[in-house]
């Protein structure tokens, strides 16, 4: 069972949950004993060998295994397994344990194109690596600049067309000047780039192509204790009162909350995964399926600067850096209220060692002054004396934060009392900047691939696509896909003063290709729904996706980064569910060439009508850097919503009960 924690003080109350050991639902993420047994049998079967742990997390059990055990909890659990990808002797392996057993099951040795994620511990060592390399010393001080003062980071490398796997994995390290101000970020190194073979550790490559003047450290400082007056007044105290504690109960990793129960858990790669979302249905009586497993997939980044020290930076956030690895601790009262539950994690060091992570999530009921639903009526026995019913919005809200170098990702999954999930991205941190010589816009005759900022200082345009896993199952795991395009069409009443009306005209989609949409080119809606269980109107029980972004990719389709995601080609994909489709970017993305991803998944165009599917949609950010981004970024905010369309016999939420009022002093 997992370990409540408490931490009170007179007036903020904290709730602290450890996932802890005791794997007792078969989706639990892997406990510090899981975690330290898959790297002793690994490690005593290489005791010579220096490994490397890439990426170790549960070995997903099979579907049908976990929905029998869901349905009858005396069913015995599916086997308990963990899955590895360690590098070792130049080779990566994929290794899958048998956690009861003790046993290895099989190690197979990875020989196709791309790597696995990259390790902290690889990156804190090449980045240092720089700063001992005599020609790297050389060209910070032709710059005028202390070494001492210099911090590195590693850079992923892509794939640029070349026609075999590279032996090598290799990243490119740029570096950034500390003299000054904490925020590095807006002072980099430019010109110089330092490459770094991680598994040989050591400097292969190094060019120093250019000068510039290094931005100035005024203007980049953001915290408080080192701005300077005036700052903007406080504002009036406000405080969020559950005097009766959380209105949601969590067993284990199981979070259950007015009419919602789900699981959710850490992975190392994709953050949160939510798994087995069902909703209580009040006129049936009972609790049905909505979603298997929602995670994100991947997170591409591709920069639009085509310098040399540019061109490269097209980065898979998951695939390469592991989101959620990521992670960062939440703090109580700024990343979350002070009703929030918070929820520790585990996940496994570079060598293999459980490593824990504090806050990873906080869970946390949000009223935040919407409205559920609502109507005015004039009451016609007393006039001037109209009828309103109102109930006030109350939702639960997942949260996480990972800080993948300079961007900070708020990754939000809520659930709400009317059946919708909305799922939240809030991207906030510091924004990617290269030095220029430029101070003033009228200087600029080229093209510099994004705006000027601040003296010397480029924001350099880019894109951000989350792309999502969505396993839904509606009332069951044979489902469809549904089109509902919004047509135009002409009057032929010769007798109406109309002449055009929209109808809809829904489409089933049978194959891969029927499914492949770009939302952002059309009028329609898009449907997961079950053929087989209709309400009593004969409407097929569903839910439908509703975007709130519609950006889509705007490199050329042969472009080489363009390859590797072109995942992001449509907005919408669905597939047949398969568990060995599971990461958009492919396994191995590092370095991939692009032939292993969901765009290369669905060339097979196989049949989707009426079976078990799973729904990918990606939601884009094109990012044009403004001076308000600088030297901070305030948060941006893109979503989407899964919303009930059918799955109901009537509005769910009619019989609400609002919460009752607390110490309500604050009417005029």
């Amino acid at each position: 069972m997992a370990k409540l924690l408490f931490s009170l003080s007179l007036l903020i109350p904290l709730l602290f949950l450890t996932i802890a050991a005791v794997g007792s639902h078969p989706l639990d993420s892997l406990s510090p004993n899981e975690f330290e047994l898959t790297r002793s049998l690994i490690t005593n079967s290489n005791p010579y060998t220096n490994i490397t742990f890439q990426y170790v997390a549960l070995a997903d059990p099979t579907k049908q295994s976990v929905l029998s055990w869901l349905s009858n909890p005396k069913t015995p659990p599916p086997p308990r397994r963990a899955t590895a990808i360690v590098r070792f002797n130049k080779a990566t392996h994929e290794i899958l344990i048998d956690l009861v057993k003790k046993t290895i099951l099989s190690d197979q040795v990875y020989s196709g194109p791309g790597y696995a994620p990259f390790t902290f511990e690889e990156q804190f060592a090449a980045a240092a690596l720089p700063l001992s390399h005599p020609p790297f010393a050389a060209a910070v001080k032709k710059r005028g600049l202390k070494v001492e003062k210099v911090v590195c980071v590693c850079f992923s490398v892509g794939w640029f067309g070349e026609k075999r796997k590279m032996e090598k994995r290799i990243v490119k390290v740029q570096c950034f000047y500390l003299d000054g101000s904490l925020n590095y970020y807006m002072r980099p190194v430019e010109g110089v780039i330092v490459i770094v073979d991680l598994d040989e550790m050591k400097i292969v490559g190094f060019h120093d192509r250019y000068r510039v003047p290094m931005p100035k450290a005024s203007g980049t400082e953001y915290r408080p204790s080192k701005l300077k007056p005036p700052f903007l007044p406080p504002l009036n105290g406000i405080k969020m009162l559950q005097p009766d504690g959380p209105s949601f109960k969590i067993d284990g990793q199981s979070i259950s909350w007015a009419n919602w129960k789900f699981h959710l858990s850490l992975d190392e790669r994709a953050g949160p995964i939510i798994s087995l979302a069902s909703i209580y249905d009040m006129e049936k009586q009972k609790r049905r399926q909505v979603m298997y497993r929602g995670f994100i997939s991947e997170l591409f980044v591709p920069y639009m600067d085509l310098n040399e020290e540019w061109y490269y930076r097209t980065f898979f956030d998951a695939g390469e850096y592991a989101l959620g690895q990521c992670a960062v601790s939440l703090q109580p009262l700024r990343d979350c209220p002070e009703n929030a539950v918070f929820m520790d994690t585990y996940t496994a060091a570079g060598d293999g060692r459980p490593m824990k992570m504090s806050n990873t999530f906080c869970i946390f009921e949000r009223h935040a002054g919407d409205i559920m639903w609502r109507h005015t009526e004039g009451n016609k026995n007393v006039p001037n004396t109209p009828i309103t019913e109102t109930r006030a919005e109350m939702s639960l809200v997942v949260r996480m934060v990972a800080t993948v170098a300079n961007y900070d990702y708020i990754l939000d999954w809520e659930f709400k009392q009317s059946g919708s999930i909305v799922v939240d991205i809030g991207l906030t941190g510091l924004l990617a900047v290269k030095a220029s010589k430029y101070t003033h816009n009228d200087q600029i005759k080229e093209e510099v691939y994004g705006p000027l900022l601040a003296e010397n200082t480029i924001g350099v345009h880019h894109d951000h696509f989350v792309t999502f896993h969505l396993d839904l199952d509606m009332d069951g795991v044979a489902n469809s896909a549904v089109k509902s395009n919004l047509r135009t069409v002409r009057s032929r009443d010769a007798n109406s003063p109309r002449l055009s009306y929209w109808t809809v005209i829904a489409e089933t989609a049978k194959t891969e290709a029927d499914a492949m949409i770009k939302l952002r080119n059309q009028e329609l809606e898009f449907s997961i729904v079950n053929p087989n269980q209709k309400t009593k109107m004969g409407n097929p029980v569903g839910y439908r996706l509703i975007p709130r972004s519609m950006a889509g990719p705007l490199l050329s389709p042969d472009d080489y980064p363009q390859r590797r995601g072109a995942f992001t080609n449509n907005d919408v994909w669905v597939t047949p569910y398969n568990s060995s489709e599971k990461w958009a970017s492919g396994l191995f993305t590092d370095q991939s060439h692009g032939d292993d991803t969901l765009a290369t998944w669905t060339l097979r165009n196989r049949k989707i009508e009426n079976r078990d599917i799973v729904m990918w949609y990606t939601m884009g950010f094109h990012h044009v850097p403004c001076q308000e981004d600088y030297p901070l970024m305030p948060t941006l905010r893109r979503g989407f919503e899964l919303r009930p369309t059918n799955f109901f016999e009537s509005n769910p939420v009619l019989k609400v009960t609002p919460p009752h009022i607390v110490n309500f002093t604050n009417c005029s």
